[in-house]
């Protein structure tokens, strides 16, 4: 995969760069994550956290929750979550003033990280982050590091690696079983919750990680036409998601009290996690 540049001439997603500290450690994770995401596996996580009984607590609480938590495996960053929510908010909310869902979007698009924590399951790494891709249906070869898939016990199985597998052309990414982890999940949180940000925002939510798709154009087969026009902003918001990435760090405080109004007009006061 060619690493993907920013202005300042920053590399970003580079899995390859064997100066990278962080390199092994994050080839070892998809090592991992391609072995043990299988279709029993998701379907059983999937079940696991149907009744959102970890936790109740707000969106703001959440944020803060994150303060601990670090992705291992983002080659790139190496810092608290919450300031990377804040990082990428802030540039949105700079370019499309006018798309306040898209900034509210931005701020909690990874809050689903906290499966990482004790409380919420204590899940290890590969279960929670990463890029994200289907079961049910073949890998596809643009997927990180697609090499350690052939140690799944899915990619062998006739039911699963056809290149539709369970599913039909067209059948809408809603019916696809995706790999577990922060994304489905805080997708489930916001929709469960009653959340009223509209498709687009939870489309962002849930595929946000979904690499395989937005940047190399795979299982575009299974797509029906609200997501290809909720792709297209999936696609504004990948841009910030990954350039807004950097070591200067945004005044919590200072930007509080506008996106506490925000999660006050789309999501209850408690949410169930």
């Amino acid at each position: 995969m060619v690493p993907q540049t920013n202005a300042f001439g920053h590399n970003f997603r580079d899995y390859n760069n064997a100066e990278s500290a962080r390199q092994q450690g994050v080839e070892n994770f998809y090592k991992t994550q391609h072995i043990h995401q299988t279709y029993d596996f998701v379907k059983k996580m999937r079940q696991e956290y149907a009744n959102l009984d970890k936790a109740q607590m707000s969106i703001w609480e959440c944020c803060e929750l994150l303060n601990d938590v670090v992705d291992d495996s983002d080659p790139d960053l190496d810092e608290p979550q919450i300031q990377h929510l804040l990082q990428s908010a802030e540039a949105i909310r700079k370019d499309y003033p006018n798309q306040e869902w898209l900034h509210l979007t931005a701020l909690i698009h990874d809050l689903g990280k906290i499966l990482v924590l004790p409380k919420f399951g204590g899940l290890p790494q590969w279960a929670v982050v990463g890029d994200t891709f289907p079961v049910g249906c073949a890998f596809d070869e643009s997927i990180i590091h697609h090499k350690y898939f052939k140690e799944n016990q899915d990619f062998n199985n006739p039911i699963y690696n056809t290149k539709n597998g369970i599913y039909f052309e067209g059948c809408g990414l809603e019916n696809v079983m995706m790999s577990w982890g922060h994304d489905d999940y805080m997708y489930m949180v916001a929709k469960e919750n009653g959340t009223t940000l509209p498709s687009a925002g939870l489309f962002i939510i849930r595929y946000h990680s979904f690499y395989p798709l937005h940047k190399s154009g795979a299982y575009k087969h299974l797509m029906n036409e609200e997501d290809k026009e909720n792709l297209k902003w999936l696609h504004i918001f990948n841009k910030y998601d990954l350039y807004s990435k950097r070591k200067v760090r945004v005044n919590v405080e200072e930007v509080k009290p506008y996106y506490m109004s925000l999660i006050g007009k789309y999501f209850p006061a408690k949410l169930r996690w």
